[in-house]
């Protein structure tokens, strides 16, 4: 099973939304990522471990994995310590814009994903979803229309 590895406060810097949130309210920054994430990956088998730096102010729920915050120490010190502990890197996808910490997950074999780049790849399949669910209510109401107004 793939694991996926997120730089939290890392990813945070790359949703606007999200950014500008943490400036006023951190929890609050927090509580819409971990949120993101539950629909974002809701339905794909994976394994994720969301690390952010400093100390939990309030219970998050990832439905998909764990949340390690850092405490006294740097996110980037608990995600190595993760790689480092995996006993198979390959299956670990990095998901950071740390280029330190994305030379190292190069380094012990992991898929490395920009921050970004993950943020606009979901983007894009949820508006695809969106795109099939237009699609799907137009050909039902294609065929409400039909047998209404057409005699057979």
């Amino acid at each position: 099973m793939n694991h996926y590895i997120i730089d939290g406060n890392n990813l945070i810097g790359k949703i606007k939304s999200l950014q500008q949130m943490q400036k006023k309210d951190r929890q609050s920054s927090r509580e819409g990522l971990v949120s993101f994430l539950n629909s974002a990956l809701a339905g794909k088998k994976i394994k994720l471990t969301l690390h952010l730096d400093g100390f939990s102010s309030a219970p998050l729920n990832l439905s998909k994995g764990k949340i390690v915050y850092s405490q006294n120490k740097t996110s980037d010190y608990y995600i190595r310590k993760e790689i480092d502990e995996s006993k198979n890197p390959k299956l670990i996808t990095l998901i950071t814009s740390d280029h330190s910490l994305m030379n190292y997950g190069k380094v012990n074999s992991c898929t490395v994903i920009r921050s970004e780049e993950f943020y606009r790849e979901i983007e894009k399949s949820g508006e695809k979803n969106i795109e099939q669910e237009k699609v799907k209510s137009l050909e039902k109401d294609k065929d409400l229309f039909l047998k209404l107004f057409v005699d057979e």
